[in-house]
């Protein structure tokens, strides 16, 4: 029998060793973009970090990696809007908040949050309407927090699977969760969403694993079995390879979204909705490709 004194050795040779098998080393994301505006038959960025009226960000603080996505409402057009407008603005306020340090990294709903509310007080009028996507990698922690509005998304894939996924948010068939500025006579008809109300979820990561972020331009033309064939072209973590990729997935979805004879997944949703629709969906795709890898200055 042993001694309590004896267990008590064992039980911190234990705890010692556990501890000696965490990883010590920070984290980081190495990210690349390339997207289509739907009007254009190239991945061209407009206006900044923007294909079309979809808009994204990536920036790095000493704590954290941050980026995001956003797809503004086209129906602002209609209005003599521009809908890129609002999804730029947007991201673009998310952006400078990640590198004046004003965030926590588990609360990317906050970065929301905040650039929203910047938004409504802006003193310049701005509107619109938009669907965003925050994701965050706590560098020292190795967790992936993230918030998503409406049916942009992404996806953290390892050794070939989708292992975390975003929750798409909808209302209703092809009427997403939204933030929204309406003019103030349009103020309570104009469909509107609480940053707040974001979906969240923190999740552990791994070196090597591989993060897509991307709006619905993306997710409505391919399906995940596709998307992942074209990441098993991704054979290493450097920025060109990961460009290349992220290229290549962007391109499939285009080429996709213009097949009025493929049964694409935003085509499978309306039919199971009572519509009888086939082809792709036309519209901006933007794609973020990040690999985990060690920190480096």
């Amino acid at each position: 029998m042993l001694s309590v004194l004896s267990y008590g050795r064992l039980v911190a040779r234990a705890v010692i060793g556990g501890l000696s098998q965490t990883d010590s080393r920070d984290y980081s994301l190495v990210t690349a973009s390339f997207g289509f505006g739907k009007d254009f038959r190239k991945g061209i960025l407009k206006k900044g970090m923007c294909y079309g009226d979809d808009a994204c960000f990536i920036a790095r603080h000493r704590s954290a990696d941050v980026l995001g996505v956003a797809d503004g409402v086209g129906g602002w057009r209609d209005y003599g809007v521009d809908p890129s407008q609002f999804s730029g603005t947007l991201m673009r306020t998310c952006e400078r908040l990640v590198k004046e340090g004003r965030f926590v990294p588990s609360n990317p709903v906050g970065i929301l949050t905040t650039s929203y509310y910047e938004l409504l007080q802006n003193k310049v009028p701005l509107l619109g309407s938009s669907t965003a996507c925050i994701v965050v990698l706590d560098r020292q922690s190795h967790r992936l927090h993230t918030a998503n509005l409406g049916d942009s998304g992404f996806l953290v894939v390892r050794g070939g699977e989708v292992v975390h996924r975003s929750d798409e948010q909808q209302h209703y068939f092809n009427t997403p969760f939204q933030l929204s500025i309406a003019p103030p006579e349009a103020e309570g008809s104009v469909l509107s969403d609480s940053p707040e109300a974001a979906d969240s979820s923190s999740f552990d990561v791994q070196l090597g694993d591989i993060i897509l972020t991307a709006t619905d331009g993306l997710f409505d033309n391919m399906p995940d079995y596709m998307i992942l064939q074209e990441l098993k072209k991704l054979k290493n973590t450097n920025y060109e390879s990961i460009q290349q990729t992220a290229k290549s997935i962007a391109e499939q979805a285009h080429i996709l979204a213009y097949d009025p004879n493929y049964m694409s997944p935003f085509a499978q949703f309306a039919c199971d909705n009572g519509l009888n629709v086939r082809g792709g969906k036309p519209d901006d795709i933007t794609v973020l490709l990040s690999i985990v890898a060690e920190y480096t200055d």
